[in-house]
Parts: structure tokens; C-alpha cells; sequence
């Protein structure tokens, strides 16, 4: 398996851009498959689940230089045992959460890396920002000079296109670029996280900044 993980590895970032940053998720992966992505030159590895989390970090604490992505929905009172175990927070999906995790990053001594979570289509099975709301809350966010927020996350409705995920991702794009463009004082838009085994290559082409890819890269999960 260790090999498989290797190649894999290998092809896919020959087929990604050198600005790209390629984020593997290995939730539900056990702390060897870890172990063999970064003998293959990862250090970007993205988790879910608090525990998990937790549990394997404790396993490889001798891999010092990993950077750990939390990428899953985040409750209110897991939010500081993420900002404990976490350097980026991918999913800031509400305001409520954003305060919350500002006030406790400044309680902490750590100023976290966020991507805000937004839902460009209605989604039922997804967190996230309506692009309205998102604009109504920039002020606020603003104000959050514990997070260092460097740009925007999203995940396209299932039973898409690949015509209509391409739109989703350049819309997203589109609103970086228009929030980038207000001048924010705390507000960076420089990162897109988007991007998935499935669609990453559309996400690519539209401007995706770290693409977070699992199955591709660890095989399929049981």
C-alpha cells in the first residue's frame, strides 16, 4: 500500500500547478497511510474530526514539520481544541463561529489561518455563507484580528455538471476577487480551497489555490 500511496502521489502533483497546494485528507486513514504521504514529500494533511485528529497526531509526533488542516463542520465547543491541534481552519461557516474562535485564539496566544466557508447554490447538506450574507458580515469579520483569514472555501452541490462545479468555482473566485478589492484591513483573499478527488482538475483551471484531496490519493475508505 505504501507504494500505491507514493505513485499516486507522484502523478497527481505532476499534474498540478506549483502554485497549488495540495492538501491530503486523510480522515479515516490510519497514521501509517500518513506516515507514507509524507515519506512521499507531503506535509499538508487535513482532518475532520477532533478525536481522530487528536489521536494521530499523538502518533507522529516525530513528522514536527506537518501542517494540519481541519476541513470538517466545527461545533462551538470543539472550536478551541481545534485551534489547539489545528494551524488552518478551513471551514468558518457563520459569524457566531468566527467570534468564537477569535476570542478564544486570543485567549490562547495563537493566530489560526481560516478559509470562510460559502455556498454560491442553495444546499440543504452543506454549511457555509450565502454570498448576500457573506457581504453583510465582511465588517464584522473584520474585526477578528486574532484569525488570520486568508480566503474562501467551498464545496459544490452534489449531482452537478462538471459544466456547472466550473461555475461554482469561478464564482467563488469572482467573489474573492470582489471582497479582495475593498481593501479590507484584515481581511486577505489570496487562498481558494476547492477542489476534491472528484472535480479538483475544474477547480484548477478556475483559480483553486489548495485542492483537498482524500480517495485519489489514499484509496477508497471503508
Amino acid at each position: 500500500m505504501t507504494s500505491s500511496i507514493s505513485e499516486r502521489i507522484t502523478t497527481i502533483r505532476a499534474s498540478l500547478p506549483p502554485s497549488v497546494r495540495l492538501i491530503a485528507v486523510s480522515k479515516t486513514f490510519p497514521a501509517e497511510d500518513i506516515r507514507a504521504a509524507y515519506a512521499a514529500g507531503i506535509r499538508d494533511f487535513g482532518e475532520n474530526r477532533i478525536q481522530e485528529a487528536a489521536s494521530k497526531q499523538a502518533e507522529l509526533q516525530d513528522l514536527p514539520d506537518i501542517t494540519w488542516h481541519f476541513i470538517g463542520g466545527l461545533q462551538s465547543n470543539k472550536a478551541k481544541k481545534a485551534l489547539e491541534l489545528f494551524d488552518w481552519i478551513h471551514s468558518v461557516d457563520n459569524l457566531k463561529l468566527a467570534l468564537r474562535l477569535n476570542q478564544l485564539a486570543e485567549q490562547l496566544g495563537v493566530t489560526p489561518q481560516v478559509c470562510l466557508q460559502v455556498k454560491l447554490l442553495p444546499d440543504s447538506n452543506k454549511s457555509g455563507w450565502s454570498v448576500p450574507e457573506l457581504l453583510i458580515d465582511l465588517s464584522a469579520l473584520n474585526q477578528c484580528k486574532n484569525l488570520q483569514i486568508q480566503g474562501l472555501m467551498t464545496i459544490p452541490p452534489l449531482g452537478l455538471t462538471n459544466a456547472e462545479k466550473i461555475n461554482v468555482f469561478q464564482n467563488t473566485y469572482k467573489l474573492a476577487q470582489e471582497i479582495q478589492a475593498q481593501n479590507w484591513s484584515h481581511l486577505k483573499m489570496e487562498q481558494l480551497s476547492m477542489g476534491m478527488s472528484g472535480d479538483y482538475q475544474l477547480a484548477v483551471v478556475s483559480g483553486a489555490t489548495m485542492v483537498r484531496l482524500g480517495t485519489i490519493l489514499f484509496g477508497n475508505r471503508t
